[in-house]
């Protein structure tokens, strides 16, 4: 008789319960969170089948799969049974769905509120557990020219260079700009640097003749904008 402790196998499983099998037989809907993990996966280890590594992944996350999106491939691979080749496998499979999520909301090609802007960036900012510096391009319509990263930092921050904002707009030929960065501890709330920044390149905007219209702060459940809040 086998003992309790032996580990069953997925191919030990009965056909219809297998992840693959399952998926083909009864459909994609049909799999768990941990299921569709096993399929990425592959395979486990001696002790521990796909699905247990899986939900022992998900468990650690308390079965959220947008924290699950956050993780970058050196803090999966953390994971005993999750190498370099499987990491990359679940997010690359986490970005699909985020893209195609995305793809499917229209973006806005003429800019009427801080809404729009939301609604054309915040796919840039999804996810990140870095801050980022975007810049939208205008033409004088408020039609969008273009959407440029500027730079990228670490949790606590990003610098924005004012002459690298101000270059990319000239050589696009830009009437005016839109700012955006996220804050990935989920605080909209403006630091003194933001506030300073703005300040800063909505005066230099203004002897260039390129105005300033907003500056949008993203996390991964709303943004705050100055122009609303009264802070341009």
């Amino acid at each position: 008789m086998e003992s309790y402790d032996t580990k069953i196998t997925i191919k030990s499983w009965a056909e219809e319960d297998r992840p693959r099998e399952k998926l083909v037989a009864q459909g994609r809907r049909s799999l768990s969170d941990a299921e569709l993990i096993a399929i990425l996966i592959g395979s486990g280890s001696r002790s521990e089948t796909a699905v247990e590594l899986s939900r022992r992944i998900l468990a650690s996350l308390e079965n959220d799969l947008e924290k699950l999106g956050k993780l970058s491939v050196s803090e999966l691979s953390k994971f005993k049974g999750i190498g370099e080749a499987k990491a990359i496998s679940i997010i690359a499979a986490l970005e699909l769905g985020r893209r195609r999520r995305e793809s499917s909301t229209s973006r806005p090609d003429q800019i009427s509120s801080s809404r729009d802007v939301y609604e054309l960036l915040k796919r840039q900012f999804s996810d990140l557990n870095h801050e980022e510096f975007w810049i939208v391009l205008l033409n004088r319509s408020n039609k969008v020219l273009s959407r440029h990263l500027i730079s990228k930092g670490g949790q606590a921050g990003t610098i924005a260079d004012p002459k690298i904002i101000f270059q990319t707009a000239l050589e696009n030929h830009s009437a005016s700009i839109i700012l955006g960065h996220n804050h990935p501890s989920g605080n909209v709330k403006p630091s003194q640097a933001d506030l300073q920044l703005t300040r800063k390149l909505k005066d230099a905007g203004d002897l260039l003749d390129i105005s300033v219209l907003d500056h949008l702060i993203f996390t991964d459940s709303g943004y705050l904008s100055f122009a609303d809040e009264g802070l341009m």
